[in-house]
């Protein structure tokens, strides 16, 4: 082929080709956050006698739908955290295209956090076992949503009188 014919070619090519290019649409990272804690007097707040549990071994299951014109895709798993030492869990979900913020009191979202087994043998009945209640936050950072869990406790076997009366 000529050489010319080629140049004009790709002349051609290249003005066909958009002179823009948009920016790409970037999914949110997903945050899931709880904390766990002891409940010394056994009546699901946390007093001053409460203490946060590291190395509680907590359950998130968890189901986040998709919003797009096309598709109505779903995406369930279920996966174990452990507290810190500061007894929060925190489970970081990568970008999932279609996977938006809550919007308004419309949660298309969900996780639910279940007590699985407690690090501390003094603090080892469960309290609140579950939670499926969630505050969904979309951050001031445009890419950032976070979930968070009502707290989830445990309890002594034995309450503690003396600690607990008012």
């Amino acid at each position: 082929m000529d050489s010319a014919i080629l140049f004009i070619l790709s002349s051609l090519l290249t003005l066909s080709l958009p002179t823009q290019v948009e920016p790409a649409k970037v999914n949110p990272k997903i945050s899931v956050i709880g904390i766990v804690y002891c409940d010394i007097c056994s009546n699901n707040t946390f007093s001053r006698h409460s203490y946060f549990l590291p190395g509680v071994e907590v359950r998130l299951d968890c189901t986040f739908k998709a919003i797009s014109p096309r598709t109505a895709e779903q995406i369930a798993f279920s996966v174990n955290r452990t507290t810190d030492k500061y007894g929060v869990y925190r489970l970081e979900i990568p970008s999932v295209d279609g996977i938006e913020c809550a919007r308004d009191k419309a949660i298309q979202s969900s996780c639910r956090a279940s007590l699985m087994w407690s690090s501390s043998s003094s603090c080892n009945v469960p309290g609140h076992r579950t939670t499926s209640d969630e505050i969904a936050v979309k951050s001031r950072q445009a890419n950032l949503c976070i979930y968070s869990l009502n707290a989830l406790n445990y309890r002594p076997s034995r309450r503690d009188i003396t600690l607990c009366e008012n």
